[in-house]
């Protein structure tokens, strides 16, 4: 089994973290503050380590960016560009702003002509990027339980079998994969991190998540 790097350590670092131990995966997370994770680290078993940026890229086989969309260039200069290379790495990320919602619709710091994965794909060419787990709650990552049955998670990414192990982890992690295709899906993807918030911010309503009906 694969082992995890997860770059970022806070709440959707953690609880993906979490995810990956429970299936049984080795897991290092990446953070600035190794002391932030104290306890996190004495709950979560033997197969649990934190490190830097750089260590938690180094130590996994596929890579999970969880940092404000802000910061990902940042945090995956970080984590070194050798680390990286040919490596998977789920981007869960959104470029939200830093500016207040607008009657509940958040603000984005990119346009719809290119997303922020397709900035991060293009300054690390030589990284398989997929878009996941960017358009749900963190508290329904792992194993969600709705009466409508399992949600969809979309994920688009240039690379085919780069798609396939995040498909796999999706799989276990109790989602249907709908592939959108190509980095450019990213576009139409990031955006529903947008539609997701409208009814909390609105409504305090945070219960829900996405299915494409056929």
């Amino acid at each position: 089994m694969k082992k995890i790097g997860i770059i970022g350590s806070g709440t959707v670092g953690q609880t993906l973290a979490n995810g990956f131990l429970k299936h049984g995966y080795q897991v290092m997370i990446g953070t600035r503050d190794k002391n932030k994770l104290n306890e996190w680290k004495s709950k979560a078993g033997a197969n649990a380590q934190t490190g830097s940026f750089s260590e938690a890229a180094a130590f996994g086989d596929i890579i999970v960016l969880s940092v404000k969309g802000n910061i990902a260039k940042e945090a995956l200069l970080l984590a070194g560009a050798n680390n990286l290379k040919n490596k998977t790495i789920i981007d869960t990320t959104n470029p939200i702003a830093d500016t207040p919602p607008q009657n509940g619709v958040l603000n984005f710091f990119t346009n719809l002509d290119q997303s922020l994965m397709e900035q991060l794909q293009a300054a690390f060419p030589e990284v398989h990027f997929v878009k996941s787990f960017s358009c749900i709650g963190s508290h329904f990552m792992v194993n969600p339980s709705f009466a409508g049955g399992k949600p969809s998670m979309f994920i688009c990414g240039n690379d085919g079998n780069a798609k396939k192990e995040v498909t796999s982890i999706l799989d276990l992690f109790g989602f249907e994969t709908e592939d959108m295709g190509k980095a450019e899906s990213a576009r139409a993807i990031e955006p529903l991190c947008m539609l997701w918030c409208i009814p909390g911010i609105q409504k305090n309503q945070w219960t829900h998540a996405f299915r494409l009906m056929r």
